[in-house]
């Protein structure tokens, strides 16, 4: 019976995001998109270039003894932090010093690097306006976010499109690792399946170790807050002074006051990421957290925050788990309003009862983020409305029915994701699914 009925409920889903979009666009409502921006170069990962790198450079290592690296100097720590992230099914972030072992080792294309701005360009494949906050504002970033529904704050306080931006800061490029699952890597007689398919970034920072806030964005924000539905904040985790970091939250912190005061019933949205730094983390969620409305994470934040940072363990494979450790920083942190966490099986929200519909938010996020695991880029209504043929997780529906039998004190509202088991990209689905999920609000 929930299968038919959320059946149902997706059916509408894609058709009711349309219609709210052109309802926004008709009344010049737009989501505000911060803060950061970058050049990724996805990589086209092949296991058998990967399996000859191995042969040639690695020869006589033992296959499951090779440990990441917490920076690439070289082709050794290269292939070392590759093969860890792909026989262990995870995702994560490490820092490159060598580009140049990086770029030799495969062949890449251009994309959009930035959870702000990967979800305007997933919103703009819809229909759906944005207004972004650039960091890296080269002339490849601007090319890619040249569209009539990504905006920009100019230099003289008013908005327009990435085509009429002076250049201010450096670039920085992101290299995007890709694996898919059931992929075998060899190393001499031994051999691993990749477990989960996933991705690895390689960072090479240089503007967003600062994140040089601009004005005129903010600016346009307070002056106009009643046009803009929702503010999210996001992409401090490459800051790595505590002094610059201070400084760029108190500055976000007075903003948000300011949106808020002019437009109440705006949200204040904050969406996680992983951080090369605890103690920057730490100050991160002591600074922001009580400033937003809801934060998103996706459960392997969930876990690491928790633990982490406050030695609270939580079990990502047990909703109740997950729903607890939600509660708990809600409550530490005076979360206004409560926690989105979004995985490939399920989306959820926990806190208090909301004036938007976000059970239909967050199917909203799942298919504008399912369509992008399925077509490598951000996905057209058609190419959305191709996701509502794909059965739902069944650990998505076992999540759903625990929480339907239980009983809490906040609103829990869980629901099944529109599953595909091996994604052609995992890159940008969780921006992609910020951007559908602003939809509701």
């Amino acid at each position: 019976m929930m299968t038919k009925e959320f059946i149902n409920k997706y059916a509408h889903a894609l058709d009711s995001m349309v219609e709210r979009i052109e309802k926004r666009n008709a009344g010049e409502i737009l989501t505000a998109m911060g803060y950061t921006s970058n050049l990724d170069l996805l990589c086209d990962f092949d296991v058998d270039r990967l399996n000859a790198l191995l042969e040639e450079h690695m020869k006589g290592e033992d296959l499951f003894s090779l440990k990441a690296a917490s920076l690439i100097r070289n082709m050794d720590d290269l292939l070392r932090t590759i093969v860890h992230f792909c026989i262990n099914g995870i995702g994560g972030e490490v820092d490159v010093e060598n580009t140049e072992a990086v770029r030799g080792t495969f062949h890449f294309n251009y994309g959009m690097g930035g959870t702000a701005v990967q979800a305007a360009l997933a919103l703009a494949q819809i229909g759906g306006c944005s207004l972004v906050h650039l960091t890296d504002d080269s002339k490849e970033v601007c090319e890619l976010l040249d569209k009539p529904e990504v905006f920009v704050a100019l230099d003289d306080n008013t908005i327009g499109h990435t085509s009429e931006v002076q250049r201010r800061n450096e670039q920085e490029i992101h290299f995007i690792i890709q694996f898919q699952k059931g992929s075998e890597i060899r190393l001499g007689d031994k051999s691993a399946r990749i477990p989960v398919s996933n991705r690895l970034i390689l960072t090479k920072v240089t503007v967003n170790e600062t994140v040089p806030l601009w004005d005129p964005y903010f600016n346009w924000i307070e002056k106009n807050a009643a046009k803009v539905s929702s503010n999210v904040l996001s992409s401090f985790n490459c800051l790595l002074d505590s002094n610059v970091l201070l400084e760029r939250l108190k500055y976000v912190e007075a903003h948000v006051n300011r949106y808020k005061a002019n437009n109440p019933e705006g949200i204040v949205y904050y969406e996680d990421a992983h951080y090369h730094d605890a103690g920057v983390r730490k100050m991160l969620l002591e600074t922001i957290y009580p400033a937003v409305d809801i934060v998103g994470m996706n459960e392997e934040e969930l876990k690491y925050t928790l633990r982490q940072m406050y030695h609270v363990e939580v079990d990502t494979e047990d909703v109740l788990s997950c729903i607890a450790g939600a509660e708990y920083l809600i409550k530490k942190f005076g979360i206004k309003k409560g926690i989105v966490i979004h995985t490939k099986n399920y989306g959820m929200y926990v806190g208090e009862k909301l004036a938007a519909d976000i059970e239909s938010g967050i199917m909203y996020g799942n298919i504008t983020a399912t369509s992008k695991a399925a077509n490598g880029w951000y996905g057209t209504k058609e190419q959305i409305r191709e996701v509502l043929q794909y059965d739902m997780s069944l650990k998505g529906i076992e999540f759903w029915e625990t929480v339907s039998k239980a009983h809490f004190n906040e609103e829990v509202i869980v629901v099944p994701s529109r599953y595909i088991d091996k994604p052609k990209y995992t890159i940008g689905l969780g921006d992609s699914f910020v951007g559908g999920l602003q939809m509701c609000f």
